[in-house]
């Protein structure tokens, strides 16, 4: 019974992880994962809209299905939006972050007012869009997270030596023939389509992408050949360590993975900014 629910946990955080370390490598910024450019807060913002403003949580209103659906269409729309935003208004991979604070807290602010329109039962269903929750997972949603994992990891390590490479600077990247602005381009659609995929399944959960590519990377360094996996293997067992907690801190109640993990991930958000982290590690 409580098998697709750890497993669900332990692909959710291993996608985020891995996307984690890929954003902070193509952007150069410490500061970057899926939860501080808004890919996450556009995917809530799809759900916000389903349930209220399209009527999916009623009876005949297109259920579960249809809210992932629109979470993931929400998340996609953000990541289509950064990347138009560094393809055509040629805007720097260190402001690429600022256009994602920004984005996040408009998003964030347009959930808030739909669910002030909400009713109560609207208002519950959006509660597993806001605070996150592993517990709807079924077979099904361990599958297609299952697939996104393995296969998003699979093209990230084919990668490994050009991301090394980037870490240096666009300038040595092009001498040593690398092709930044498609490498960037690539992954960043990967990146947001697994994240879209994680959040419409679990609802928002943040700074996993942000703390596990830094762990990994005081114990083993930058070699992405290790830091890849790394990563992947340290959101996982950030998730089951977070879903555990959820559910054994006040047993029986089940608080919010969302809540946990934003506990945990925003003092080292804090320490980072607080250390003047600049665009390198």
């Amino acid at each position: 019974m409580r098998l697709p629910r750890a497993l669900g946990a332990l692909w959710s955080g291993w996608v985020l992880g891995i996307t984690g370390c890929v954003l902070q490598a193509i952007l150069r910024n410490p500061l970057a994962s899926s939860s501080t450019l808004g890919i996450s807060q556009g995917a809530a913002f799809g759900a916000a809209f389903a349930i209220v403003v399209l009527g999916a949580g009623n009876p005949g209103g297109g259920g579960p299905a249809f809210i992932s659906g629109l979470a993931f269409a929400g998340g996609m729309g953000v990541s289509l939006l950064i990347l138009a935003l560094s393809r055509f208004v040629r805007i720097s991979p260190e402001a690429m972050i600022l256009a994602g604070v920004a984005i996040s807290a408009m998003f964030s602010g347009a959930t808030t007012l739909i669910q002030y329109f909400s009713n109560d039962v609207q208002l519950t269903q959006l509660m597993f869009w806001t605070f996150g929750d592993l517990g709807r997972n079924g077979w099904l949603e361990v599958r297609i997270l299952t697939c996104a994992a393995l296969i998003s990891s699979s093209l990230f390590f084919l990668n490994r030596w050009k991301y090394n490479v980037l870490e240096s600077g666009e300038e040595s990247a092009l001498s040593l023939g690398a092709n930044v602005g498609r490498e960037r381009l690539f992954s960043m659609l990967v990146c947001s389509l697994c994240a879209a995929i994680v959040v419409s399944f679990a609802g928002l959960i943040n700074f996993i992408g942000l703390i596990a590519p830094h762990i990994v990377h005081r114990l083993i360094g930058n070699n992405h050949a290790w830091l890849l996996p790394g990563s992947a293997f340290m959101g996982a067992i950030l998730m089951l360590m977070g879903d555990m907690a959820a559910r054994l801190v006040i047993a029986p109640v089940i608080l919010p993975i969302g809540a946990i993990t934003s506990f945990l991930g925003a003092p080292l958000f804090l320490y980072l900014l607080f250390r003047g982290v600049g665009t390198k590690r």
